[in-house]
């Protein structure tokens, strides 16, 4: 700790052994060979021997995700996530279009991707996010669109006044989901929809974040909690919402893992530039989903 700010040490020797011990578990639990094991054995003394993996960890410090957003906003729609919008937009556009045209809100709506989806199919949208130059460029976007700052636990919207609400990679980044919930079903008529994009909790645990750098090149992370399934659940039951829909799309880590460098690459790079310092035991766990998709409905009066 430095301060009040949570500073993590990322090491990219420790990234790649963690790497190997998830492979290592799965050969446990029956998934690989004698062959696959000792090779991940030979491959952790390798690592440990690699020169260009010793002392290169750096420390990092843990920011709000509205100051890690403020880098990203400019380059967020052109990255695609990293691979993530194209496997979220096709479900959420599938439940949206179950519905007639009403008043739509888009929690944590970012560059007003889930906005313009909505607004295409005649909603009327309010969208709320805690970045101003994510909701600059969602003006942008959606000119026809209230966009409004503001918080996910505190949403400045009336009661009982959105038929749909959609939050997208947003909760990921949010320590308790009950005070989310609670807000989505204030905000909501009765029969309206609620559907959710989140990173899954396996990424998260892969190293998927949203990084920058500060004004002097200081490391920053956004915080991130891998929320297990059953925590949304809980949250949403409790806050009197049925469960409609659950998809969990497959890996893109970023795109295929490529063929092996013989560097770990920048600090701005990782985790996907150490995927492909060893590339076998990438490809070996990377069956791990992505996102977790929800479609809850809070039930008619």
């Amino acid at each position: 700790m430095l301060g009040s700010a949570l500073v993590t040490y990322q090491d990219p020797l420790a990234y790649l052994i963690g790497l190997e011990g998830m492979a290592l578990l799965d050969s446990w639990a029956g998934r690989h060979d004698r062959a696959f094991v000792e090779a991940r054995l030979a491959e952790v003394r390798r690592l440990l021997d690699d020169k260009q993996l010793q002392g290169v960890g750096v420390d990092v410090e843990t920011v709000s995700a509205d100051v890690s957003y403020r880098q990203q906003a400019s380059g967020y729609d052109a990255g695609g996530g990293g691979g993530l919008f194209a496997l979220d937009e096709p479900i959420i556009t599938q439940w949206v279009e179950g519905r007639k045209a009403g008043d739509a809100l888009d929690a944590a709506c970012g560059t007003g991707r889930f906005a313009g989806l909505l607004a295409a199919r005649g909603h009327a949208v309010v969208g709320v996010d805690g970045s101003p130059d994510m909701l600059e460029r969602a003006r942008l976007r959606v000119p026809d669109a209230d966009f409004r700052l503001g918080s996910l636990d505190a949403l400045p919207v009336a009661d009982a006044s959105a038929d749909v609400v959609t939050c997208g990679l947003a909760l990921v980044h949010v320590a308790e989901l009950a005070p989310v919930f609670a807000e989505f079903a204030r905000v909501m008529r009765p029969g309206g929809d609620l559907l959710i994009s989140d990173i899954h909790p396996e990424l998260t645990r892969l190293g998927s974040g949203i990084k920058g750098l500060g004004p002097n090149g200081e490391r920053h992370l956004a915080p991130t909690f891998p929320h297990p399934l059953g925590s949304y659940l809980r949250a949403a039951l409790d806050a009197g919402f049925e469960v409609r829909g659950c998809e969990e799309p497959g890996a893109t880590w970023g795109g295929p893992v490529p063929d092996a460098t013989s560097a770990p690459g920048d600090w701005v790079d990782w985790p996907w530039s150490l995927m492909a310092y060893s590339p076998e035991v990438s490809r070996a766990v990377s069956d791990r989903p992505s996102l977790v998709l929800w479609h809850f409905r809070k039930p008619a009066a």
